[in-house]
Parts: C-alpha cells; sequence; structure tokens
C-alpha cells in the first residue's frame, strides 16, 4: 500500500478510438455502454442501436415505456452486459458525470477486463460524452489498495471509445484520474503507515519519480525560525517527526513568469490533543492530511501535463497527540510572523499549522496562494458533504472558484468575510483567539485567522467539506472523492497572472 510501489495509477494501457457509430455488437466482449442524448423522442433516438429490441423487451417486462434519466441494464444473448444511459447535451458536468459513473459502475463492478463505450447524436455530444466517460472508467476501475489477505481486483485492460474521430481532451483527464487516485490512496493509508516521518517518506520518493525539487522544515528548524504555532501543535507527538515540506514544480516560461503557492493540511492523525475527541469524532481523523494529499495530486497532474507554471506546495506534515508536552488551552504561542496566538482549544490544530505555513508560502511574494483543509466541523453542518466552501480576500477569485467548480463538476459555495465577525476572535491577553468555544460559523473565524497569515496577497482557502461523501461524488464512485484536485488544476488556469 505505497504510492512509491504504484508510478502508473491510471488503469487502461490501450484507448482505441473509433469514428462510426456502433451499428452491431463488437464481438469479443462482454461489458458495453451505449450513450445517448436525452433530448429527442423515445425509440427514435435509439434508431439503429444495436440490442434495441433487447431493452424494448425489458421494457415489456417491465412495464415501462422509455429509457428515462436512470440508466438501464440489459443481457445480451451470450453474455453481453449492456448499459443504457440517456444524458442531457446540455447538462451541467456534475450531473453528466454523476450520470455516466451510474451507468459504468456496475459494468466495472464485474471487474471487467475490457470495456466498450459508444455515443450517439450529434458531433459535440458523442465527442463531450466519450471524454467524459473515459474520465470516469479511469477514475472508478483503478483498484484502490487493501490490506484484505485475499487478491486485489483486477483493474481494466482495455477501453475502447466509439463515436468520435478525435478526443484532445483525453490527455488532461488522464491525468486528473491519475491524480485523483493519488490524493484518495494516499487519504485511504491507515495512521501506522502514513505517519508525518513515513508521509515524507512517500513525498520524497514522489519528488524524485517527478523531478520536483524538495525541501524539509523539520521541527529544530522550525523552532529556530519561531514557527511557534505549528510547534505548538507538533511538540505533543512522538517521534518528533512533524515538519513543513516545501516542493517545487518549475515549468515557468522565464518571460511570463506565474508562481502560484499551494498550502495544504496535512496531519496524519487528530485525537483532538487536550481537547480529546470522543469515539465517534476520532474515527477517520487519519484523513485530515487530505488537504495536503489534494495539493501533491494537483501537482502531479501540473507535472505530467507540464503546465507552464511555476507552483510551490508547502505541506503541514503533523500529527495532533495527548501527551504531557501537548499544548493547552489558555496557552499563548507566538507564530512565524510575529502574532501571539491564545489557545482556545486544542483540537483547532489545522488552522495553527495552516498559519505558519502560509507565513512561509506568502514571504516568497507568489502571484497567488491556495490553501486546502478539512478544517472544521461547522462547514459540513454548512454544507453536508456534495459540496466544499471556499473564501477569499479577493472577490474576484470567489467568482473564479464557483466558474471551476461547475467546469469541472467539484462544486463549491462561497462564504464571506466579513470584518464584523472578527471581534469574536480579540482576545484579552494575546493579538488574537485561535478559535471560540461557542462554534458559531467557524468557519469563517477560521479562514478569517488564516487571513492574518497571507501578508496580503491574493489567497483563497477551501474547508474540503465534500473530501468524503457516502455514495460516492460527481464522477468519483468510492466514498474518498479526491475532491479539489480538478477543480485546483482548473483554478490555475483563472489565477490572474500578477498579485
Amino acid at each position: 500500500m505505497k504510492v512509491s510501489d504504484r508510478p502508473e495509477l491510471a488503469t487502461t494501457r490501450l484507448i482505441k478510438t473509433v469514428m462510426a457509430e456502433l451499428s452491431e455488437l463488437p464481438k469479443g466482449v462482454q461489458h458495453l455502454c451505449l450513450i445517448l442524448p436525452e433530448e429527442g423522442d423515445w425509440p427514435e433516438v435509439g434508431h439503429g442501436v444495436p440490442g434495441l429490441e433487447a431493452l424494448q423487451a425489458n421494457f415489456a417486462r417491465r412495464r415501462n415505456t422509455t429509457l428515462g434519466d436512470t440508466p438501464v441494464l440489459v443481457e445480451m444473448p451470450g453474455g453481453i452486459l449492456v448499459s443504457w444511459v440517456r444524458v442531457p447535451a446540455e447538462g451541467e458536468t456534475f450531473a453528466v458525470h454523476t450520470r455516466l459513473r451510474d451507468a459504468l459502475k456496475p459494468l466495472l463492478a464485474e471487474q471487467a477486463e475490457r470495456l466498450h463505450v459508444a455515443a450517439y447524436g450529434p458531433a459535440a455530444f458523442r465527442a463531450r460524452m466519450l471524454a467524459a466517460a473515459a474520465y470516469c472508467v479511469w477514475l472508478n476501475a483503478t483498484p484502490l489498495p487493501t490490506l484484505k489477505s485475499k487478491p486485489q481486483p483486477k483493474a481494466l485492460m482495455k477501453l475502447t471509445l466509439q463515436g468520435a474521430a478525435a478526443l484532445p481532451d483525453l490527455p488532461r483527464l488522464r491525468a486528473l484520474a491519475e491524480a485523483n487516485t493519488l490524493t484518495r490512496l494516499l487519504t485511504l493509508m491507515p495512521p501506522n503507515l502514513l505517519t508525518p516521518g513515513r508521509y515524507r517518506k512517500e513525498v520524497a520518493s514522489l519528488a524524485r519519480q517527478q523531478g520536483w525539487q524538495m525541501t524539509t522544515y523539520g521541527l529544530e528548524k522550525l523552532r529556530t525560525l519561531g514557527a511557534g504555532a505549528f510547534v505548538a501543535v507538533a511538540q505533543g507527538s512522538q517521534p518528533a517527526d512533524a515538519a513543513i515540506v516545501k516542493l517545487v514544480y518549475d515549468g515557468a516560461d522565464k518571460g511570463q513568469r506565474r508562481d502560484i503557492a499551494l498550502v495544504g493540511k496535512g496531519i496524519c492523525f487528530d485525537t483532538g490533543g487536550h481537547n480529546l475527541k470522543p469515539a465517534r469524532y476520532m474515527s477517520g481523523m487519519h484523513e485530515d492530511m487530505n488537504g495536503s494529499a489534494v495539493v501533491l495530486g494537483i501537482l502531479l497532474a501540473a507535472t505530467r501535463l507540464k503546465l507552464p507554471l511555476r507552483l510551490t506546495a508547502w505541506l503541514a506534515v503533523a500529527e495532533n497527540h495527548l501527551s504531557p508536552e501537548a499544548y493547552t488551552q489558555n496557552a499563548v504561542v507566538t507564530a512565524l510572523n510575529g502574532t501571539t496566538i491564545e489557545v482556545v482549544h486544542t483540537d483547532a490544530e489545522g488552522r495553527m499549522v495552516l498559519a505558519d505555513t502560509l507565513t512561509l508560502a506568502a514571504r516568497a511574494k507568489p502571484d497567488a496562494i491556495l490553501d486546502f483543509a478539512t478544517l472544521t466541523g461547522s462547514m459540513h453542518t454548512a454544507l453536508g458533504t456534495r459540496y466544499s466552501g471556499v473564501l477569499s480576500n479577493r472577490p474576484a477569485l470567489l467568482a473564479e472558484a464557483v466558474a471551476a467548480g461547475a467546469a469541472t463538476g467539484e462544486r463549491v459555495c462561497t462564504f464571506p468575510l466579513a470584518a464584523d465577525y472578527a471581534p469574536a476572535l480579540d482576545s484579552e491577553i494575546a493579538d488574537v483567539k485561535q478559535c471560540t468555544l461557542e462554534g458559531e460559523a467557524d468557519h469563517i473565524l477560521a479562514a478569517l485567522f488564516l487571513k492574518r497569515f497571507v501578508d496580503d496577497r491574493p489567497w483563497l482557502h477551501m474547508d474540503l467539506s465534500a473530501s468524503r461523501c457516502k455514495d460516492g461524488l460527481g464522477a468519483v464512485a468510492s466514498e474518498v472523492t479526491g475532491f479539489g484536485v480538478a477543480w485546483g488544476l482548473e483554478m490555475l488556469a483563472r489565477l490572474p497572472p500578477q498579485g
């Protein structure tokens, strides 16, 4: 279950694209997905599609009359399993991905080694659907690793796409699927296998493979620098293997340099510290490093696609344990930028480690900073698990964030950074309180806290309430979603070139 053991995360080794529409069932294929436009009368839109008679017989048995918005499975003579689906031509990306994921899921559940996908209708519709279907296949046909003793499921080996002559977006979608898979793989790793020290080794292995420059700020270095907020959280854990890790991908044209900082929360396990979590809320806290995994996914996709920009990733890698050395309520610590912080709740550790990490990122004066974190329970309360929330010190970035969510199917909702919320963080003994005990609007207060550490650089914060969704989300069928990778790559293209 090591990332370094899986250098190729995308599953299919071969893609075949055929221009002609499918007029008869392909020989040797046992799993077939047929995509038709939702527009048009049924069964006229299905005229000439192989297997239509079998589908009509299926309808007759179930006293149905049409192929609606739910995919229909039909078993053909010879054991061919066909999934029929109609998709709106102008549907939003999220809806298209969801419809295709549901159609492909039963086919992939049979561990198909070969999968044939055909689309019908206007040329633009066919091209869009086949590209989206390939993305869904790549995301969901790669078996996520487990530690079960039985053999791992087989991966899909061949995908055929029929109905379009060329699909130029496939390389980008394949890179995105590979990057999302990396994010989910890391997020799923148990806490005894992904301690901060082992996480750093995995990151070092990835850095060597991808040609990233890597710098590690260990605890002693951070103490020397004065990163008291990060050290306060990390000091309660043994061994002392926490660190801020810096990774640099530089594909920028020196004449048109764009420099973006990506910051990710990497808490490998969160007990809550002295404010110990109950068992119900401590379960799953090995996934509190998901923000850093999203950053790694974005960095991998950008590298695969050789994007012409400079990306600097900052990973705040630590644990939040309970010990005699752990930080306590009412302690006052000094952050890297000199801000004094009154500790109110030791389970609000994410904003502490991010404070010093954002300060390091801001000192390099990037054109923009994007940070990712599973930060607050109040964002889950506000949005559930189907959207993530974003906050920013630049209104224009919020507009681009929403547009990026619509384009990728990773939907976001904006929240305000209104100044009249800030007095809740006033402290009588320090410059700022870390949080409040009331918890009201904590997702907004947490972002207002973080805003103090970005030195007024253009900055956007994503609170990853959609990092896990029980029934899958959009194109992703697994409960852990990898949310933020596709959004982040799209957002990079939308960021302004100057601060």
